[in-house]
C-alpha cells in the first residue's frame, strides 16, 4: 500500500458516496400523497394559491371543511373526558396582518393565526437583487411551508388554527422599539375569551407565541396547545446534484437530542413521542423554522401527511383553568438563518441542526477558529485561507514524516522497476524482495500513508464546516468570486486546483504498475470537471491545502536529497 493508492480509493469513496446521494435523491423512495377527508362521499379541498382550503360551495362544502380541520389535527387531550373539537369553517379564509422588523417581514392570518409569509430582510435571494430579500415560508402552492399553532380542548371550545380571530389593525412596524405585539381575539359563545399574542423583538429571529385564556364559563375547562409546521414534499430544483443538504423534520428529545425524518417516514407511527423539553423543526441547506416549547413543558412529537403536505407538530399536556379564572400558555418559533450561536440562546441542541455530522467534535472547534480568524480579517475567503494554513502548520510534523517517507521511496524506483523485470508475474518472490529492499534501505512503506489517513478526518471536518455555515452565502472573497457559496462561474478556481494536483502527483513516487500510473494521470482532469460545480469556498480551500502541500514537499523532498 503506498500514498497513491490511498489517495485513490478515498477519492473513488467520495465519488460513490456521490453518486449514491444523486441516485436517491432522483430514484428513492417518494412520500405519496395522502387523501384529506375520512368519510366516504366527501369532496376532499382544494388548496388554492393562498394556501386556505377552499371546499365545495353548500352543505358539501362545510362538510368537506370540517373533514380538512379534523384531518389535519392531533387527538386532542381528554384527561379522561370526552373529546371535544371546535367545529371549523372549511370556506373561511381570514385577514393578512403584515408585521416588520429589522431581520423579517412576516405575514399573519387572521385565521388561526397561522404564519404564512416569512421575508429574511437580512439575506437577499441574489446578490444581483439585494432588495429582493429571502422568502424562507410562503403559503403559495410552490412554494409552500407555513407555521400553524391552536389550542385544543377535551371538555369545551377552543380557537384551533381554523378558527377566525378579530385584530384591531393589519400592520405592524418595530420601527425605533425593541418589541412589537400583535394581538388577534378569539371569543366563544359560551364565554371562553382566547388571546393569541405574537411578540416580535429587535435584532431577533424567535417569535413568542401566547395565549390568554379567560374562562367566563361555570365550569372547570381544560386546554392543551399544538403547535405544527407544514410543507410541500421536496421538488428536485430544491436539491442539488453533487453536493447534497438534508431538508426534512428534526426532532430533539429528552432520548435523542438531534434526529432526523425524512418526509417519507412523516406517517410512520414510530415518531408519536412524548418529551420533556426539546423542539421540532423543518431544516433545508442554510435555514430552518423550528417550534420551541417551554423546556419544562411535556409534549408529544407527531408527524403526518395530508393532501400532499407534511406536518410536524408539538402537542402540550393539558392545562386546567377554573370557572372565572384564567390561564396561559405560550411557545417559540425560531425562523430564519442556521447561525449557531442564536440557536444556542433560543434552545438546547438547535444549533445541531448546523449538521456536521459523526465529526461534530473536530468540527466545531474548527469552524470556532474560523469565526475567530474572520473577526480579524473581515473576509471568509481570507478566513478560509487563514483556517487551512493553521491546519496545515498543526500537522507539519506528521507532514514531514510522510513527504520524508515518499522522497526516500522516489528514490527507490528505478530498483523497485528491476525488481518486477527480475520477478515478472511471480508475485511472491516480487513481495518478499520488495521487503527485504525496504529492510535494507530502512523505509517504512506506510511511511506516508499514515499520516494522511490522521489528517483525513480534519480535512472532511473542514469540508462539511464549509458547506453547512450560512455566514459563507453570498459572502465575497476577491475579484470575480462574490459568493462562495456557489461555483466559480469562470471555473479558474478548478483549474488551478487541477494544476496543482497535477504538480502534486509528479512530486510524489510514480506507481510501478502502468495501468496505475494511468489511471492516476487522468485524476486531476476528472477532479477538475468534478470540483467545477462545487462551492467556490470548498475550492479554495483545496487550492490553498495543495499548494501549501507542494511547497512543503518540495523544501521536505530537496532537504532528504541534499541529505543522501
Amino acid at each position: 500500500m503506498d500514498n497513491q493508492r490511498i489517495l485513490l480509493w478515498a477519492a473513488l469513496g467520495f465519488l460513490l458516496l456521490q453518486v449514491w446521494t444523486s441516485w436517491r435523491i432522483d430514484y428513492g423512495p417518494k412520500p405519496e400523497p395522502a387523501v384529506a377527508g375520512n368519510q366516504p362521499g366527501l369532496t376532499a379541498p382544494t388548496v388554492d394559491q393562498g394556501g386556505i382550503n377552499q371546499a365545495a360551495t353548500g352543505a358539501a362544502g362545510v362538510a368537506a371543511g370540517v373533514a380538512a380541520a379534523n384531518n389535519d389535527l392531533p387527538t386532542p387531550v381528554t384527561d379522561g373526558q370526552q373529546s371535544v373539537t371546535q367545529p371549523a369553517d372549511g370556506t373561511a379564509a381570514g385577514e393578512n396582518v403584515v408585521v416588520t422588523t429589522d431581520t423579517f417581514e412576516v405575514t399573519l392570518s387572521t385565521r388561526g393565526g397561522d404564519i404564512n409569509i416569512v421575508k429574511l430582510l437580512q439575506y437577499p435571494t441574489a446578490l444581483e437583487t439585494p432588495d429582493d430579500p429571502f422568502v424562507l415560508m410562503s403559503n403559495s402552492n410552490a412554494e409552500y411551508f407555513v407555521a400553524q399553532s391552536g389550542l385544543q380542548s377535551a371538555s369545551g371550545e377552543a380557537p384551533n388554527h381554523h378558527a377566525i380571530y378579530q385584530v384591531e389593525k393589519t400592520e405592524y412596524n418595530l420601527g425605533d422599539q425593541d418589541e412589537v405585539r400583535v394581538p388577534m381575539v378569539w371569543q366563544a359563545e359560551n364565554g371562553i375569551t382566547v388571546i393569541k399574542t405574537f411578540v416580535f423583538q429587535r435584532d431577533r429571529y424567535l417569535i413568542n407565541v401566547e395565549y390568554d385564556i379567560q374562562n367566563n364559563t361555570g365550569n372547570a375547562l381544560s386546554f392543551n396547545q399544538y403547535r405544527q409546521l407544514r410543507r410541500k414534499p421536496v421538488t428536485d430544483d430544491e436539491t442539488q446534484s453533487f453536493i447534497y443538504t438534508f431538508i426534512g423534520g428534526v426532532v430533539s428529545t429528552d432520548q435523542d437530542p438531534y434526529e432526523k425524518i425524512d418526509f417519507g417516514d412523516f406517517d410512520d407511527a414510530g415518531h408519536q413521542t412524548s418529551t420533556k423539553g426539546g423542539w421540532a423543526a423543518i431544516i433545508e441547506h442554510y435555514f430552518l423554522g423550528a417550534w420551541i416549547p417551554g423546556q419544562d413543558e411535556t409534549n408529544k412529537i407527531y408527524t403526518m401527511s395530508r393532501d400532499q403536505r407534511h406536518i410536524i407538530g408539538l402537542q402540550s399536556e393539558a392545562i386546567q383553568v377554573p370557572a372565572g379564572g384564567a390561564g396561559k400558555l405560550q411557545s417559540g418559533f425560531f425562523v430564519g438563518p442556521k447561525i449557531q450561536d442564536r440557536m444556542k440562546a433560543v434552545a438546547p441542541k438547535l444549533d445541531l441542526t448546523v449538521d456536521y455530522g459523526f465529526l461534530s467534535v473536530i468540527a466545531k472547534p474548527i469552524f470556532w477558529l474560523l469565526q475567530k480568524i474572520h473577526s480579524i480579517v473581515g473576509n471568509w475567503g481570507w478566513a478560509i485561507v487563514g483556517v487551512t494554513m493553521c491546519i496545515k502548520a498543526i500537522f507539519y510534523k506528521l507532514s514531514e514524516a510522510s513527504y520524508r517517507s515518499m522522497a526516500r521511496m522516489r528514490k527507490l524506483q528505478p530498483e523497485l522497476a528491476s525488481l518486477k523485470e527480475r520477478y515478472g508475474d511471480d508475485r511472491a518472490k516480487m513481495g518478499q524482495a520488495t521487503m527485504d529492499l525496504y529492510k535494507k534501505e530502512k523505509v517504512n512503506p506506510l511511511g506516508g500513508c499514515l499520516p494522511i489517513m490522521v489528517q483525513i478526518p480534519v480535512f472532511i471536518s473542514l469540508y462539511w464546516v464549509l458547506l453547512e455555515s450560512v455566514e459563507l452565502r453570498q459572502a465575497p472573497w476577491i475579484l470575480w468570486i462574490q459568493d462562495l457559496s456557489l461555483k466559480d462561474k469562470f471555473y479558474v478556481l478548478p483549474l488551478i486546483m487541477g494544476v496543482t494536483m497535477f504538480i502534486q502527483q509528479k512530486l510524489n513516487p510514480a506507481p510501478v504498475d502502468p495501468i496505475q500510473a494511468k489511471v492516476f494521470m487522468a485524476m486531476p482532469f476528472v477532479f477538475t470537471i468534478f470540483f467545477a460545480f462545487f462551492p467556490a469556498g470548498l475550492v479554495l480551500y483545496w487550492v490553498v491545502n495543495n499548494t501549501l502541500s507542494i511547497a512543503q514537499q518540495y523544501y521536505i523532498t530537496r532537504h532528504v536529497l541534499a541529505e543522501k
